[in-house]
């Protein structure tokens, strides 16, 4: 049974990782089973049971992970954007935008440019240390 189970987590990963890298195109369930080699009710079953949401649900979070980036890093415009990232509706990329960041495109653009990733030697720096505070015991 444990050979089974590992060989129905390979397909959901196979399956998985097709989103993550193909998130801009257009992706559906039917094509998403067939990369992992199972019925359509059956993928989306245990795709929820495995990951926690269902496939339609990641593969709209990916998008919007991406836009996210892309409207705080670029002067591209939010339905380029949206397009880019694979939704063919600015409504509904707003809608969905909104519902995993909890505001809208433009009011999360508003906040500015992304801070710049701290240098190795920066996150060094930063990273928590015990050196010395072990002394006392």
């Amino acid at each position: 049974m444990a050979r089974a189970s590992e060989e129905s987590n390979r397909r959901l990963l196979r399956a998985r990782d097709a989103m993550d890298r193909r998130y801009a195109e257009p992706l559906d369930v039917p094509t998403l089973a067939r990369i992992a080699y199972v019925s359509e009710a059956h993928f989306i079953r245990t795709f929820r049971a495995t990951f926690g949401e269902t496939p339609n649900r990641y593969l709209q979070r990916r998008r919007v992970e991406r836009a996210m980036f892309l409207l705080r890093s670029t002067e591209r415009t939010v339905t380029d954007i949206c397009m880019s990232v694979g939704f063919s509706s600015l409504g509904t990329f707003s809608r969905v935008f909104r519902d995993v960041v909890g505001e809208s495109p433009s009011v999360y653009r508003r906040r500015g440019p992304l801070p710049p990733a701290p240098s190795c030697f920066g996150m060094a720096w930063l990273r928590p240390s015990s050196f010395g505070e072990a002394a006392g015991g």
